[in-house]
């Protein structure tokens, strides 16, 4: 019929990023445990089969929306290349605070994924923590710290109370915006100062 608009027929791979978009997306206002295969369903106005078809089962989809959560967090961390390393830091460290306040519910669903009974969900929330670890630690070389494997533990060990800061102070708002880069910024110049100390001792 003349003036009817015909209607685009996704391919898989387009229905299924549609639905992972979708559940990401619901993380926003509910926690991880609340997306379903039937809540997606509806979300998409598609079949439960569907959504079953994709992921087949609650733990499949959540597990893809985990490793979308971290593949998010990585884009809006990524270090500026043009920056210099301590300015690339900070930046890093203020775009690390916006992520965690405007998605507040992923952020919280990586951070809460490292005390998953689920192994595939804490394996993806580790990869996170040491693609963190790993970025820092190419900046501080760039400023003249020394690898070792005291340095690659405090990163690591920074990255973890990092979430915990941000949980905190960016998810339950304790802190501001600015306040929250100040105190990440520093903590993380003392652990990597300490570990360093350490290393020359």
């Amino acid at each position: 019929m003349p003036g009817t608009e015909r209607r685009t027929r996704m391919t898989p791979e387009e229905r299924r990023k549609q639905l992972i978009a979708l559940g990401v997306n619901s993380l926003a206002d509910r926690p991880l445990e609340d997306v379903t295969i039937e809540f997606l369903a509806a979300e998409a106005g598609v079949s439960r089969g569907l959504v079953f078809y994709y992921f087949s089962s609650k733990t499949g989809l959540h597990h893809e929306l985990v490793r979308a959560a971290r593949d998010s967090l990585m884009r809006a961390t990524e270090p500026r290349p043009e920056l210099g390393p301590a300015e690339r830091l900070h930046d890093t460290l203020e775009r690390f605070v916006t992520f965690a306040r405007d998605h507040r519910q992923t952020f919280y669903s990586l951070v809460r994924g490292a005390a998953s009974g689920d192994e595939t969900v804490r394996t993806i929330v580790d990869e996170v923590r040491s693609a963190q670890a790993e970025r820092l630690s190419v900046m501080f070389g760039e400023l003249g710290v020394a690898p070792s494997s005291r340095l690659h533990v405090a990163l690591r060990a920074w990255v973890s109370l990092a979430e915990q800061a941000l949980v905190d102070g960016a998810v339950n708002h304790e802190l501001g915006h600015d306040e929250l880069v100040v105190f990440l910024e520093r903590s993380c110049l003392a652990v990597v100062d300490l570990a360093s100390a350490q290393s020359r001792a």
